[in-house]
């Protein structure tokens, strides 16, 4: 009965997911999709739509719950994982997204170094993106060469910018991107020189924040590892088998699963909250 009622729990998460979209008011549906879309283009992940994602992280939880009840016999610890599972994949993304911002940001002075130099040589703006697909450094260049492209089939610099600032999905490329159209609307003979102070503020803002992350690394760590144990030993206990984990099926289980389950959330918001960087938001996107 607890099995059945589980699996059509799954089922009505599965419907909501497809039909929220027709009864929720079209602002809410537009905040959250953006919100997933934004996570994944600064995961650099492109060819999935953020009810694709949506629905993997449903799947996550369909096939965590049933993988789990099945071993320990008891559907608490199976909805216990099966949340878990959800909540992976986003974890997945935010983790690649915050890579991908480390690396972009040890790339970015010298990529803006050599666009100062193309416009102080003379090259026209879009000359000067297009020749960072060749010259910049390598892990900026796919986006300046699939900005070459558009640029070439168009011929609308606009409209590859706006494209461009999409696949970077980063603030000082927002930065640098509106730069480059403010000097070609209306001119701009400081340009090179913004881009010289803007190359320099970086470097500094990247030596600070990689001093600063260098020394919260262990705290950060040892957080997570403290969060993640006792859930390590219930899922090798799952797997066992026994009346050890049958005691969760009690309400005196659950409610321990529960009290422990939001502990270790509150604990984990609360440290990564109070450990958090500031980061530099999107605000010309």
């Amino acid at each position: 009965m607890v099995i059945g009622l589980m699996f059509g729990m799954g089922l009505a998460s599965v419907s909501w997911a497809l039909l929220e979209p027709h009864w929720r008011p079209a602002t809410h549906r537009s905040s959250r999709r953006r919100r997933v879309a934004d996570l994944l283009a600064s995961a650099g992940v492109s060819g999935v739509a953020p009810w694709q994602f949506v629905a993997v992280c449903v799947a996550c939880f369909v096939v965590g719950f049933v993988v789990m009840a099945a071993a320990s016999g008891v559907a608490v610890v199976g909805v216990t994982f099966a949340t878990f599972s959800a909540v992976l994949p986003v974890g997945i993304l935010r983790g690649r997204a915050e890579r991908r911002r480390r690396d972009h940001a040890a790339l970015w002075p010298d990529a803006v170094d050599n666009l100062a130099s193309a416009v102080r040589a003379g090259l026209s703006l879009p000359d000067a993106l297009i020749q960072l697909g060749e010259r910049g450094p390598s892990g900026l260049r796919e986006p300046f060469v699939r900005f070459a492209a558009d640029y070439q089939t168009s011929g609308r610099f606009d409209q590859s910018l706006d494209l461009l600032k999409d696949r970077l999905a980063d603030p000082t490329g927002d930065r640098v991107v509106e730069a480059l159209r403010m000097a070609r609307d209306v001119g701009g003979g400081d340009l090179g020189r913004v881009l010289r102070s803007l190359s320099g503020f970086l470097r500094e803002d990247q030596r600070t924040r990689g001093e600063v992350e260098s020394r919260q690394s262990w705290t950060v760590t040892g957080a997570r590892i403290a969060v993640a144990a006792p859930w390590v030993v219930l899922l090798l206990m799952s797997f066992q088998g026994g009346d050890v984990v049958a005691r969760y099926a009690t309400t005196t289980g659950v409610l321990v699963l529960v009290g422990g389950a939001v502990s270790c959330a509150l604990a984990y918001r609360l440290m990564t909250v109070i450990g958090r960087l500031p980061t530099e938001r999107r605000v010309l996107a």
